[in-house]
């Protein structure tokens, strides 16, 4: 059995897609960055934390996410308010940024840990635009302040890499690392 160590529902339909049956059994971890920590080192940690935080089976694999905005170098996490999220909507504002996402496979002994990265660009945007989109409530747990799948979608220019990266989870690389263990987590419709 597949069992996803996140309550989030983006990176439960990512999965249910993908025809990838899972449970879900949130892992409560300390998520604080680390000094002299990259967001890259970050994202890993934080996805293998939250897969080793889980109690699983002996044929079971655990999956860890976590998904982070970076721009020049600063992590965006999740804007604290109003007033956060505007701040970080402004610093995306017609520019370029990553969003990467640790992933971490746990099977008894066995763990795989890796890392995609999307690159992403916004449209400029006028204030009116970024109050507008604040007043829905959308941005306010999304790392980066931000759902590209979301109404936050007319603000994008372009993307590299995986858009489902983008939305919380990473499917094709998660695919790709799940085959080691078993083809058993896909379900037939």
């Amino acid at each position: 059995m597949l069992i996803l160590a996140s309550q989030s529902p983006r990176r439960g339909e990512i999965l249910r897609q993908a025809g990838i049956s899972f449970v879900v059994r949130p892992a409560n971890v300390d998520e604080a960055f680390l000094p002299a920590e990259s967001p890259e080192e970050y994202a890993k940690r934080v996805a293998q934390l939250k897969a080793a935080a889980i109690d699983a089976g002996p044929s079971d694999v655990v999956l860890g996410a976590d998904t982070i905005v970076v721009i020049g170098g600063q992590i965006l996490g999740k804007p604290q308010d109003h007033a956060d999220a505007i701040r970080m909507l402004q610093t995306l504002s017609g520019r370029e940024h990553e969003v990467l996402t640790g992933i971490c496979l746990r099977h008894g002994n066995d763990t795989t840990i890796d890392l995609a990265v999307t690159r992403v660009w916004f449209l400029p945007l006028a204030h009116k635009d970024l109050e507008e989109y604040v007043a829905t409530g959308e941005p306010m747990d999304k790392a980066g302040a931000y759902a590209i799948q979301g109404q936050a979608s007319k603000f994008i220019q372009r993307i590299q890499g995986s858009y489902a990266n983008v939305v919380g989870l990473p499917i094709e690389l998660v695919r790709h690392h799940l085959r080691k263990y078993s083809d058993d987590f896909y379900v037939t419709q």
